[in-house]
């Protein structure tokens, strides 16, 4: 595809797209980082967390945070936070399906939802076009990201009519992989270059950290 016909397709998805909410998921435990919330670590002088809301913003009709504990430790966000509602921490399907039901529940009109890490600071800014012209293109159930080879599958895009399926393979099936339950449909995968950055670098390790700081200032600088 040209790169015109691209900017035309990636402008129509994302009128259609305008009545899909995002979910962030922060539910994690951190514990290559010594545990705590790794989307609040500082990088470029600005939280993860803040740059990822930033990002996902003008993509999505409103967001949503899951994370467990004191959820007041994310006010400043002015974010719903919603808590796994499967214990024991089983993963970020756990975080989707709270999602799915918050959404189920809060907003019957919506089809879809996007989910996406709160660790990854420099998310493409077509995420939400992207994944959602692949999943009408394909007829697919389900749509996520890819990088390098690599897929993503915490990123993507998910049917609110999957929620049952999706709560008995995690409560009756003890299914944790998201890539073992994603399988089971229909599935769209869209892959982003790696150049200059890879937008779904996340941040695991303090190392990690660091790396960010270099790749923040390499993202402000191709954005200008």
């Amino acid at each position: 595809m040209s790169r015109r016909n691209r900017r035309g397709t990636n402008a129509r998805a994302r009128r259609v797209t305008n009545n899909i909410p995002g979910v962030l998921l922060a539910g994690g435990l951190a514990r290559r980082m010594g545990g705590g919330d790794k989307p609040m670590r500082t990088i470029g002088g600005r939280t993860i967390l803040e740059r990822v809301v930033a990002r996902l913003t003008p993509q999505c009709e409103g967001l949503i945070l899951n994370a467990n504990g004191d959820p007041s430790r994310f006010a400043a966000f002015g974010l719903p936070v919603i808590a796994d509602t499967v214990a024991d921490f089983p993963g970020p399907l756990a975080g989707i399906l709270a999602a799915l039901d918050w959404v189920a529940a809060h907003r019957p009109d919506v089809a879809l939802i996007l989910s996406a890490a709160a660790d990854c600071p420099f998310l493409p800014r077509d995420l939400v076009a992207r994944l959602y012209h692949a999943l009408c293109e394909q007829n697919a159930q389900l749509a996520v990201a890819a990088s390098g080879g690599q897929s993503h599958p915490v990123i993507g895009l998910w049917n609110v009519g999957l929620r049952d399926e999706l709560r008995h393979a995690l409560v009756v099936e003890d299914v944790r992989k998201i890539d073992r339950w994603t399988a089971r449909y229909r599935l769209a995968t869209v892959t982003w270059p790696v150049t200059p950055l890879d937008p779904f670098f996340n941040a695991n390790t303090v190392d990690d950290i660091a790396d960010a700081e270099r790749l923040a200032a390499l993202d402000e600088a191709t954005a200008q």
